[in-house]
């Protein structure tokens, strides 16, 4: 995939800049107070293959745009894909007519100016990667081939697939915020089929990066799928019971995002959250401190700024045990009564401090007990906090893995499984902005046969 020099980028970068300040001028043209809009252009290469032959090879070229205008507290927002100026132009009249129609709301407002991001600062997001489409051929094949030789019990394969993108994203309002920067993406991925008798399983594993020279070798990614899914052969149902339960470090991640959702300002103020009024209280052991890093040196979710245009800074969410912030945008933290905490648009390079324990410690202290490696379903109920999954996994006993096991539900209540945490492992081998150990917690239900 060609890439864009930095003059190129420059100059691309200019052109929705422009896009947005001709936007937010359209916008008070037609009688609004206040406008806000994003627009962004993407391009990519992705291929995939399968048992060695080619399936699919795609180029990608997309743009976005999207405003927001306001008249009073009257709210209206369109979105088009087209960038020509007759297509923002009614895009923009769409809003205005929308706004038109809808009810005052008295948190309907843009970011207060002080709080707006005045610069963008180098996060080293962008690294274009000149790959040609028989380069990315021969790495995707490579990845499934080393997992097709990683054991005769793999006998079939979903395939494998590369992927390499490049986007520019410009947001601006009319408070005066304007900011814009490149962004790269790049991922190999595998996944295959073993077989052991009658039995089948299939697993999978993937790297991922903002820069080429960052993502694990194609062999590793291929034979770490293949041994992932050999692992899973052989696999027993369990009678039902309570027991500790390991999570895997990167299944714990879903335990992180179930966190940041009950904090999540929309949530609270809508009084659907298990961790309503919880601010300042302990909420985990007093040694988990959980926090984000969104200005993270090459951070798969790193951003200068959120969706509101406010600076994006390092916080707590977690210190000592304790419940430190809500998550909120401009909005929420307006019904609440609460400054925005420049989380519009999600937490970014979410973190957990990590213990000294590896994943042979993690099992010793687990001791007896289950260790989920996968997890099905969405029983989780925001509300109560109850919580219900399919999972698959291994049993293990005086600190060893005995044998798979699959087709069993694990339930608990997450505030208990919060408070109920023993060990986070320094396991973390997965990629991701989400970065996690393996979290032990002290008892659940696990229902089988």
């Amino acid at each position: 995939m060609p890439t864009a020099t930095i003059e190129e980028t420059g100059e691309r970068l200019a052109r929705l800049q422009g896009i947005i300040e001709d936007l937010l001028k359209e916008a008070e043209r037609q009688g609004a107070s206040a406008a806000e809009a994003s627009v962004g252009s993407s391009s990519g290469l992705e291929v995939s293959v399968r048992l060695g032959e080619v399936e699919t090879v795609e180029h990608t070229r997309d743009n976005g745009l999207g405003i927001t205008v306001y008249f009073g507290h009257r709210k209206g927002s369109a979105s088009t894909s087209d960038l020509s100026p007759a297509a923002v132009r009614d895009a923009v009249r769409a809003a205005c007519a929308i706004a038109e129609h809808t009810q005052e709301d008295r948190c309907a407002h843009l970011a207060d100016p002080d709080l707006l991001a005045t610069e963008v600062p180098d996060l080293d997001l962008c690294h274009p990667w000149s790959i040609e489409v028989a380069q990315a051929i021969e790495l995707a094949v490579a990845c499934e081939d080393a997992a097709r030789a990683y054991d005769p019990r793999i006998v079939n394969s979903e395939g494998a697939s590369l992927s390499t993108s490049f986007g520019l994203h410009v947001a601006g309002n009319s408070n005066g915020f304007m900011g814009g920067y490149p962004t790269t993406r790049h991922s190999l991925n595998c996944a295959v089929i073993g077989q052991q008798g009658d039995m089948m399983q299939r697993d999978y594993w993937w790297t991922t990066a903002r820069a080429a020279m960052d993502l694990d070798p194609a062999r590793t990614v291929g034979e770490r799928a293949a041994e992932r899914t050999v692992s899973r052969l052989g696999a027993r149902r369990l009678g039902t019971c309570e027991a500790p339960v390991l999570f895997r470090a990167e299944v714990a991640t879903g335990l992180l995002r179930s966190l940041v959702s009950a904090i999540t300002g929309s949530n609270v103020y809508r009084r659907s959250s298990f961790l309503l009024d919880q601010v300042g209280e302990p909420i985990f052991p007093d040694f988990v401190r959980i926090y984000e890093e969104p200005h993270l040196l090459r951070g798969l979710a790193s951003a200068p700024y959120d969706g509101d245009g406010v600076v994006t800074r390092p916080k707590d969410l977690i210190s000592a045990g304790v419940l430190q912030t809500y998550l909120l945008d401009t909005y929420s933290g307006c019904r609440l009564a609460l400054p925005t905490t420049g989380n519009a648009g999600g937490v970014r390079n979410l973190r957990i401090d990590m213990g000294e324990k590896d994943r042979a410690a993690m099992l010793r202290e687990l001791g007896t007990g289950l260790l989920v490696t996968e997890l099905m379903g969405h029983g989780v109920n925001a509300v109560t906090g109850d919580y219900s999954r399919g999972a698959a996994g291994f049993w293990v006993e005086n600190g060893e893995i005995q044998y798979p096991v699959e087709e069993i539900t694990i339930a608990g209540n997450l505030k208990e499984m919060f408070a109920g945490l023993v060990a986070v492992g320094n396991d973390c081998d997965f990629p991701g902005s989400t970065r996690t150990g393996s979290w032990l917690i002290d008892r659940m239900t696990i229902a089988g046969e």
